[in-house]
């Protein structure tokens, strides 16, 4: 795609930390001093690239390094930015042994750096922006996707009451919950008229698929959201658990799915397509073969209702978009690719509007 961002280079590693989203460092020297049991020395600090909601910053110490997970400043919508959740759900992984990063603290006082934030360990591992996996070979990349299908049926299948989660949300509506939830997130970041968006909250209340058993979802699952071990095709932890709550693990999985079918961007925004690529020649699984996996995974023979999953979660993708971009405009997005994102909402409708228009 000419012209298109490198996603790769753009969104990897770290960067300066702008004014708007910079804090006292000796503040946070002091606070891990309290949580590690001892003085960190000297910090550094960067933030990372990627991640389009939570700012979130890569802390350098003499004891080892750390990744800080803030709420934006300023005015938020409501219901967004859960930080809290997220920590949550780490504190129950961790405990089970699941591929997340160990959480260290939370904090509410928002005097400190000014926000919430919450400290984790920093995991090493890669990061991979473009999901056909440059600079990898064939065999590495199907184990890579094996991986990503197995980790995400493997949380699929704690019981939430298990992991002490049985109240982190209402199982029961939630697709339906969804769409009213992102209806009105959209509308409310909303910066133009877009027909196709305004069809989709008509149409989808009506075509809710039936519910299934609940689970923990994620709500953000994809190559992206991970961070794979640097020596081997195994996912050492998951990341960005803002969106995790109770519901349909049918819905977290084919939002997951997405990637196969994501409109191809110009600019590079959106997260990522495998539209356009030679799939059996890279060793990546068909769209079909990869769903069938996660279903015999989950005990099924298919996923069920698929175009209704697939409509509602690139309608879903669309909203969050648009909120980014919205913040962005309001100058506190946590990506500088940030306004780009909104690029992405027509796209995205209409691909939803296809696979709705299947629905008999």
């Amino acid at each position: 795609m000419t012209g298109a961002i490198d996603r790769q280079a753009s969104f990897s590693g770290t960067k300066p930390v702008p004014p708007a989203l910079a804090f006292d460092p000796e503040i946070l020297r002091v606070w891990l001093a309290r949580k590690l049991g001892g003085d960190p020395g000297a910090l550094t600090i960067a933030q990372f690239k990627g991640g389009q909601s939570n700012p979130t910053y890569k802390i350098e110490t003499e004891r080892g390094n750390f990744v800080l997970r803030r709420k934006p400043p300023g005015i938020l919508l409501a219901s967004a930015h859960a930080i809290d959740r997220e920590y949550r759900v780490l504190e129950a992984l961790a405990r089970e042994g699941f591929s997340v990063a160990r959480p260290l603290g939370y904090e509410t006082d928002q005097t400190l750096i000014g926000s919430e934030f919450y400290v984790m360990d920093c995991v090493e591992g890669r990061v991979i922006w473009q999901p056909w996996i440059p600079d990898s070979t064939p065999v590495e990349r199907a184990a890579i996707f094996d991986a990503m299908n197995a980790t995400l049926a493997s949380l699929h299948s704690f019981d939430p009451q298990t992991l002490g989660l049985g109240d982190f949300g209402r199982a029961e509506g939630y697709v339906a919950r969804q769409i009213k939830r992102w209806s009105a997130n959209y509308k409310a970041s909303e910066t133009h008229a877009i027909p196709d968006m305004d069809w989709l909250m008509g149409w989808l209340p009506d075509h809710v698929p039936p519910a299934t058993r609940a689970a923990l979802v994620h709500g953000d699952y994809r190559l992206d959201n991970l961070i794979i071990a640097p020596d081997a095709p195994r996912v050492a932890a998951v990341l960005d658990w803002e969106l995790a709550t109770l519901g349909d693990p049918l819905a977290d999985a084919v939002y997951h799915i997405m990637t196969w079918v994501m409109p191809p961007s110009e600019q590079g925004a959106g997260t990522g397509t495998l539209i356009g690529q030679d799939l059996k020649a890279l060793g990546i699984p068909s769209l079909e073969t990869y769903a069938h996996i996660y279903a015999k995974r989950a005990g099924l023979a298919e996923i069920p209702y698929f175009d209704q999953y697939m409509a509602y979660n690139l309608f879903r993708m669309a909203a969050i978009l648009q909120g980014v971009a919205a913040r962005a405009r309001d100058g506190n997005a946590a990506n500088e690719h940030g306004a780009l994102m909104g690029t992405m909402v027509a796209p995205l409708a209409a691909t939803a509007m296809q696979f709705a228009r299947r629905v008999k």
